[in-house]
């Protein structure tokens, strides 16, 4: 078995901040207190993702951040129907920007396309305006 990322798009999210604070909520917390994203199918491939893996945000059309992944829960809807949470660690870590096309759900990432850390130096700075952020990874500056 290799790691395995996944990707989504942080729906709502204007920045990595943003998203933050609305991870902060109750709402979007599992019993535990972690982070969580539900979403409607469940990774055939979970093994591979839960050995070291991570989510990849896309906000604002850029991959930005991504959080390791810590397990998956059943979640059962008011509809009764099941779902996957994606139990996020708490910390986000910033990547290198990087463009994505909008998508539907979640996709597999390899880790080789994944975009890679900001250095732990970098971590705690703004981050830089989507659209100048976008024209530069355009062009390969960022």
């Amino acid at each position: 078995m290799a790691k395995l990322h996944l990707i989504k798009l942080s729906v709502g999210s204007k920045n990595v901040e943003s998203m933050s604070d609305w991870q902060a909520t109750r709402r979007a917390q599992t019993e535990d207190g972690l982070p969580r994203h539900i979403t409607r199918m469940w990774p055939r491939r979970a093994d591979e993702v839960l050995d070291g893996g991570s989510l990849y945000w896309v906000i604002q059309g850029l991959v930005q951040c991504r959080q390791r992944i810590l397990r998956f829960d059943e979640v059962i809807g008011q509809d009764g129907i099941r779902r996957c949470a994606i139990v996020l660690d708490p910390e986000i870590v910033r990547t290198t920007t990087a463009q994505k096309r909008p998508f539907q759900g979640w996709r597999y990432l390899q880790p080789g396309d994944a975009p890679g850390d900001l250095p732990a130096s970098r971590q705690d700075e703004d981050a830089l305006p989507a659209g100048l952020s976008a024209a530069l990874a355009d062009i390969g500056v960022l």
